[in-house]
């Protein structure tokens, strides 16, 4: 135990936020978007975070900004992230943070750079944090899922978030192997929302995307007689619109997205040593994060690379759940920090 009263656990990502708090589990999640308001000046006023946010995208006046404040994991907007993040951690504690101050341990890409490793750390230490860990978000995914990171074995996970992918191995608690696709849910609800714009002529928000991917969305070839009906906007008359889209229709838009995430997973098998492969043939490879969701995504990545895959118990909590646990581990917590290397 660090000894601290108040541990947080912080997966801060590009489409939600998880927080988890010592001795309560996890106390939030909410969708990382903001809304604003702008003003002719230039200046900006926080009127939304998270889920009311998220209810006001394609539904505000010109001078509102409804976004994310980070993309591809990393943050894009330091002062929306930096007021999202205060808002976040308030909500987790019903209250403004009190003394002392937490101690924040927070994800982020392997691939960042320390300009954007420094970013976050500031951001969460300005929004209330003592002190601020930053761990590597594979290795808080594959703990999360409950790989054995730190023994001597091959493990492999794949943790699929809305703007990167993350493919690790790991054997005695080191990175064997490792790729990052800046690729992720997000290309697929574009990917959608381009095909209904240029086939049907007819505009469709993100939460019309969302819907038809969980209705009728899969990786695999489903039953195309299968279909939903979104509401958009006709693009020459400016009318509303309905039009009809087949499950089959969604899993040929995707699978050009797909293969993209399916050649990374293979670049990083064939990286992997044959003993450790040969661990993760025994053990599977483990789907973590939102985009593990998606239908047939295992079955898909099993066929590809001819080993088991296995979608995590939870996988959007993996990460958050990873972090919590090495917060319990001193040694491996200040091991892990990237800030310290």
């Amino acid at each position: 135990m660090l000894g601290f009263s108040q541990n947080v656990s912080l997966d801060l990502g590009t489409a939600n936020t998880y927080i988890h708090v010592r001795g309560k589990g996890i106390v939030l999640r909410e969708p990382s978007v903001v809304a604003v308001h702008k003003h002719p000046q230039g200046d900006r006023d926080m009127l939304a975070v998270g889920s009311e946010a998220r209810e006001m995208m394609g539904r505000t006046a010109a001078h509102i900004d409804v976004f994310h404040p980070l993309r591809g994991g990393v943050i894009a907007d330091f002062e929306a992230t930096l007021d999202m993040v205060s808002l976040f951690l308030d909500m987790a504690f019903k209250q403004k943070l009190a003394t002392p101050r937490p101690v924040v341990a927070a994800c982020v890409p392997a691939g960042v750079t320390s300009v954007e490793i420094k970013a976050l750390s500031q951001a969460v230490s300005q929004a209330g944090a003592r002190q601020v860990y930053v761990l590597e978000q594979a290795r808080a995914a594959a703990l999360g899922a409950g790989l054995p990171v730190y023994k001597n074995t091959g493990s492999m996970v794949v943790d699929i978030g809305g703007g990167t992918s993350e493919i690790a191995v790991f054997a005695d608690g080191g990175v064997v192997t490792y790729r990052s696709a800046p690729w992720g849910g997000d290309a697929v609800d574009t990917a959608i929302a381009d095909y209904i714009r240029q086939r049907h002529n007819t505009m469709i928000g993100m939460r019309a995307v969302e819907a038809v991917k969980r209705v009728i969305g899969s990786a695999v070839p489903a039953d195309k007689t299968i279909s939903t009906t979104v509401t958009g906007r006709d693009m020459v008359s400016g009318l509303p619109r309905r039009v009809s889209i087949t499950a089959g229709e969604v899993t040929e838009v995707i699978r050009e997205q797909l293969d993209r995430l399916v050649d990374v997973v293979r670049i990083a098998l064939e990286k992997t040593p044959p003993e450790l492969a040969a661990d993760i043939q025994a053990r599977s490879i483990v789907l973590t994060g939102g985009g593990a969701l998606l239908e047939g995504c295992d079955r898909l990545l099993a066929a590809a690379t001819g080993m088991p895959v296995r979608i995590a118990d939870s996988p959007m909590d993996c990460v958050v759940m990873g972090i919590a646990a090495l917060m319990e581990e001193p040694k491996l917590l200040r091991k892990a920090d990237i800030t310290r290397r």
